[in-house]
């Protein structure tokens, strides 16, 4: 599948992939949209629990990892992230992304791309990294988290992972009053959603996208 580097409208990079005619993040912003829907509308409403546990459902460029790493440290919350990514970008592609706006940064971000699948590995002593080389569909855990960063492809790219029985999979692994996070609010979505036991609103969204979703766990 071919992938190609694309500048957003904020100046940081994305992926877009041309067989699919989707892009990992917004051409409106890949940061801009990242700090709204995660962080400002996910973490900044959560609780300071240690560790916060959060799941990622689609690694993609690694952003939403770093801006929570940069949150944690900010914060001094300490954070599993746990995140689901069966393609993983290739080394040349992540060293074309230009995420890192400082030299720290940079080395975070890279660290995070290094960062071996399938174990747990320390990017900081407040952010420890879980990458999990695999689908949401076969992913299976005992774990529960409190915040979900639901990023996957749009649901007119992969309609699978926007069904009931996706959300009830999702449901099962929160603690209760956990949020899910989507930049995604068809109609259709919020719908199986709520049909899985969520407690779903609608909230404004990043810039390009009126609205966006944020669920509660029940």
């Amino acid at each position: 599948m071919q992938r190609e580097l694309l500048i957003t409208a904020d100046g940081s990079h994305t992926i877009a992939v041309p067989e699919l005619q989707a892009t990992y993040h917004s051409r409106h912003g890949a940061i801009a949209e990242s700090m709204h829907v995660f962080i400002g509308a996910g973490l900044y409403q959560l609780p300071s629990v240690q560790p916060l546990r959060i799941l990622e459902i689609g690694f993609g460029t690694g952003l939403n990892a770093l801006l929570t790493l940069r949150h944690a440290q900010d914060r001094q919350q300490e954070i599993s992230y746990h995140s689901l990514e069966p393609f993983p970008l290739t080394d040349a592609e992540v060293q074309q992304l230009n995420h890192g706006e400082s030299t720290a940064m940079q080395q975070e971000y890279e660290a995070i791309h290094r960062a071996a699948f399938d174990q747990p590995v320390i990017i900081h002593p407040f952010f420890t990294l879980h990458k999990h080389k695999i689908s949401l569909e076969t992913f299976d855990t005992t774990a529960q988290f409190h915040c979900i960063y639901f990023d996957a492809f749009a649901p007119e790219t992969q309609p699978e992972l926007w069904t009931k029985a996706i959300f009830e999979k999702l449901h099962r692994m929160m603690f209760p009053g956990g949020l899910l996070l989507t930049y995604c609010s068809k109609s259709i979505v919020r719908k199986a959603m709520q049909e899985a036991g969520w407690l779903v609103k609608k909230i404004p969204g990043p810039h390009g996208k009126r609205e966006m979703v944020r669920a509660y766990a029940s």
